[in-house]
């Protein structure tokens, strides 16, 4: 890698021929010429293609500021690629976490209605107790059938007694 670097800063060496092949002299090209008679040429499509798939992005730094962070530095391709995984991942359980939410809501829910319908339910069995008892207590059931003259029950006026049985 190093002797990639070395080439890339050293100037470009060019071979020019003499009339005579034996002079030939080596001359030093310097790298804006070099850049300059490339690109008079048309580059080829592999050498497009190439170009086009290096991405030039700065190597990212240790250390991580609130300048870096907030301006965006932080948001590289090179580190959107290293780290997918993980926001896939947090994608992932935030996702979870939604649909979990939703389901305990729709849980509370059905749970506040029917302890709507089981304090109706109660009230309602309270009142029909109550009609009951009114009902069915001994005066009341003697106004009724009274007021029918259906039947020829009355209010005793001397206490019950008991009748008592010798044993043989």
């Amino acid at each position: 890698m190093d002797e990639t670097k070395e080439r890339k800063n050293s100037p470009k060496l060019t071979i020019e021929e003499a009339a005579a092949p034996e002079k030939a002299e080596v001359k030093e090209m310097p790298e804006t010429e070099a850049k300059e008679k490339s690109a008079n040429e048309a580059p080829t499509l592999k050498e497009v293609i190439r170009e086009q798939a290096i991405e030039d992005e700065a190597p990212m730094s240790k250390t991580f500021t609130l300048g870096k962070i907030l301006g965006g530095d932080i948001l590289t391709t090179q580190t959107m690629r290293r780290q997918i995984w993980l926001f896939i991942l947090i994608t992932f359980f935030v996702v979870l976490y939604i649909s979990n939410r939703y389901n305990c809501q729709q849980d509370l829910i059905q749970i506040d209605k029917l302890q709507k319908e089981l304090q109706a339910a109660k009230y309602k069995a309270l009142s029909t107790s109550s009609q009951l008892t009114e009902k069915s207590r001994e005066s009341r059931v003697l106004e009724m059938l009274q007021a029918n003259n259906d039947s020829l029950l009355k209010i005793p006026s001397q206490p019950a007694y008991i009748i008592q049985i010798p044993d043989e």
